[in-house]
């Protein structure tokens, strides 16, 4: 069984390949969460076609989920790579109550970055199975499924 206790750094990149695919139907304008970032992503304004794919810290990540929610509400799109944990409060009383979209990705998705040791890794499979989530405030919101 993994220890689910061990310290994990935040900072893997989303593959360039699912990016892409999702960037080709949203044509993105912003990250507000990019790897290494200099800014910080929660006290901006966002873009009004956004892709997130946040830290996984669960602190973080629910800070980002609700500034999607925030975001949306102000006509603005937003995309999010998330961990799949559909028992969470976060899940029920957030991300279900404002989505406009859902779906569950096949496979566990291949992040790029550094482990603990500090060494680059390729195809760091997370914990967890991943879905998209989207908060369309647009109103212009298209389905995407592969």
């Amino acid at each position: 069984m993994k220890n689910r206790n061990l310290e994990n750094h935040n900072n893997w990149a989303t593959p360039k390949k699912l990016y892409e695919d999702l960037n080709k139907v949203y044509k993105f304008d912003f990250d507000p969460c990019p790897l290494n970032s200099e800014f910080d992503g929660l006290t901006i304004s966002w873009g009004k076609r956004n892709f997130i794919n946040p830290p996984y810290s669960r602190k973080l990540k629910e800070s980002f989920v609700k500034k999607a929610i925030e975001e949306s509400k102000k006509e603005k799109l937003c995309v999010m790579l998330l961990p799949v944990s559909t028992s969470t409060k976060l899940f029920h009383d957030f991300i279900l109550p404002n989505m406009t979209d859902l779906w569950f990705l096949k496979g566990r998705v291949s992040f790029i970055g550094f482990n603990t040791k500090g060494e680059k890794v390729v195809n760091g499979k997370g914990m967890h199975d991943s879905m998209i989530v989207i908060f369309d405030g647009t109103g212009l919101h298209k389905f995407w499924y592969k």
